[in-house]
């Protein structure tokens, strides 16, 4: 048990990474989006080297960050066990299962993306960039707080940060509506 710490650490690391990786890819996905209805040679141009950014950030950050914090995870819970039994642990497990399934869905974006296939708006995308929000919001409360938390105040939450959120949103597209720059 005198390494725990050293793996417990390298498991936060990775998914800080994961979650950095998956904060991103959706803006890289937003700015691919609209080059595709820029006029040439700007849509070739940014198409290009969106493309590419967005492959470097998959495959050399996200992809192996995922893999990492789920390697580090497994190995802690072979550590501890007994974690397994607790109901916490069972709600944030389901939690971590939604995060490969949205990591899965987004791989799905970036493959038709990278094809030149477009499929979504940039304003599904910027919705879908805080689908990560949300899972990171109730991975950390559970982990923190080590309880299931009253389902009823957690949903209750959980919808409040989706309405700001949506707000936000809103509030945004208005501005740049009245300010395409911004």
């Amino acid at each position: 048990m005198e390494y725990y710490a050293y793996i417990k650490s390298l498991h936060l690391i990775f998914v800080i990474t994961w979650f950095a990786g998956l904060f991103y890819i959706p803006r890289l996905f937003v700015y691919q989006i609209e080059a595709f209805h820029k006029p040439s040679p700007d849509k070739e141009i940014l198409g290009k080297q969106l493309k590419l950014m967005a492959k470097r950030l998959w495959y050399i950050i996200t992809w192996p960050s995922a893999i990492l914090a789920t390697l580090f995870a497994i190995w802690l819970l072979i550590l501890l066990p007994s974690w397994l039994q607790q109901p916490w642990m069972h709600v944030k497990l389901t939690f971590v299962v939604l995060l490969i399934i949205y990591h899965l869905k987004t791989h799905q974006y970036f493959k038709q993306l990278q094809n030149d296939v477009v499929k979504k708006t940039s304003n599904f995308m910027r919705i879908w960039n805080e689908g990560a929000t949300f899972i990171l919001f109730a991975i950390i409360f559970l982990v923190i707080l080590k309880s299931a938390i009253n389902w009823v105040w957690g949903v209750v939450g959980i919808f409040i940060l989706g309405v700001l959120i949506m707000l936000g949103f809103k509030v945004y597209k208005r501005i740049r509506e009245k300010n395409p720059e911004a």
